[in-house]
């Protein structure tokens, strides 16, 4: 079976939207091909604004999402893996859904955090749901 992620993240991303809020992602920002800008990432994750005023061409597929962004007034393409997306939420109110870390393609886990089954949950957004 497909896995429910892309189709989540279209869904909470069309009704952040519908409900007049910012949608920002939690992403993995070092994992398997994923390309983010350098230097925005802290602890190996970044957050990015994806909402229609802050990004040109975004494409939300089943396997990544893409999308053309500003970071410090230089245009950048990013290319997120879906496996990637750790979260998915309104700015303005935490309302959203987190997710596992996918295992890249390769079937070796990601050089993430050892020993601790739980991915890592963004802090001060008690509102999301982990979801596999």
């Amino acid at each position: 079976m497909n896995s429910s992620r892309p189709y989540l993240l279209r869904a909470l991303y069309e009704w952040i939207v519908d409900n007049n809020c910012t949608p920002h992602i939690l992403v993995a920002a070092e994992y398997p091909g994923a390309r983010v800008p350098a230097g925005y990432a802290k602890d190996g994750q970044v957050v990015l604004n994806v909402s229609p005023s802050a990004v040109r061409y975004l494409e939300m597929g089943n396997e990544v999402l893409t999308f053309e962004g500003r970071f410090g007034g230089v245009a950048q393409s990013l290319y997120v893996p879906v496996a990637a997306v750790l979260a998915i939420y309104a700015r303005e109110n935490g309302e959203g859904m987190a997710f596992e870390l996918d295992e890249p393609a390769g079937g070796e886990p990601d050089e993430g955090p050892s020993g601790d089954d739980e991915p890592p949950r963004p802090s001060g957004r008690p509102s999301l749901k982990v979801v596999k």
